[in-house]
């Protein structure tokens, strides 16, 4: 038998070499696809939008950053925070539909939250700028910090404040903390107030920026995986009316996010 020449089909081809190049850089922009692949960035659009409903990209809110989706094929060799950060990424843009604030979501590290997504480039008009992705927030100053640290187990709480104890720390100030998560628990949200007197990265941040947040904790089987909040200026409106408006809302974008992670869905 005689071998025959099979042309390849250059369109397949070129979108193979734009999904190959996300798959590579885990995230990357528009203008980064356009000099490493070298095609018009409509086109690029284009391909990005046929591989984004074939459910093979996403694009992030955050940054506008393209990155791979997590498929049940690869699922186990990728971490839990990207796919929360996947999963969440259209829950948010669907928050951001319902509430004019922005939001973060932001993952526990040792002595901080880290943000791995936020809705606020969806605001342009609103002063009130989140982010960007990476930015540290503190567990004690801020409404996503104490959101999660409020809805963690004893023995990971407990962790996290010797972590964050300040050496001068005195001897009520741990209690005053532990009275401030313990009033979040009752609620079902954290906010920045009351104020504390640990001084961390986000202390004189929180004090001087002119901001009021409230935030959740995301939950998955019974144990908090992220947080997630709401920010909005302190000019803008009061905390009771603006908590009274959007904390269903919040809470409810809480749940989708974390039942789906929990149920494995794209």
């Amino acid at each position: 038998m005689r071998d025959r020449k099979v042309k390849t089909v250059r369109s397949l081809e070129r979108g193979l070499d734009v999904l190959l190049e996300v798959h590579a850089r885990r995230a990357v922009s528009l203008h980064e696809l356009h000099e490493a692949v070298g095609l018009p960035k409509a086109t690029l659009l284009r391909m990005l939008k046929t591989l984004g409903n074939k459910g093979l990209v996403w694009q992030r809110l955050a940054d506008g950053a393209y990155l791979p989706n997590v498929s049940a094929v690869i699922r186990a060799q990728t971490s839990t925070i990207e796919r929360l950060g996947e999963i969440a990424s259209a829950h948010m843009k669907e928050l951001s539909d319902k509430v004019a604030w922005p939001s973060v979501l932001a993952v526990p590290r040792l002595d901080h939250m880290e943000i791995i997504e936020t809705n606020s480039p969806l605001f342009r008009l609103d002063a009130t700028t989140l982010g960007p992705v990476g930015v540290k927030l503190s567990y004690v100053h801020t409404a996503t910090g104490r959101a999660y640290l409020a809805a963690c187990g004893d023995a990971e709480r407990d962790a996290i404040i010797d972590r964050l104890r300040p050496a001068d720390a005195s001897e009520t100030s741990e209690a005053e903390l532990r009275a401030i998560l313990d009033s979040v628990r009752q609620r079902g949200y954290a906010t920045r107030d009351p104020l504390h007197s640990w001084q961390d990265r986000s202390k004189q941040l929180v004090l001087r920026d002119g901001r009021r947040s409230m935030g959740v904790a995301i939950m998955v089987a019974g144990a908090p995986v992220a947080s997630i909040n709401i920010t909005w200026s302190a000019r803008r409106g009061a905390d009771e009316g603006v908590i009274a408006r959007h904390l269903g809302a919040l809470q409810a974008t809480a749940r989708k996010i974390g039942s789906q992670l929990a149920h494995g869905e794209r």
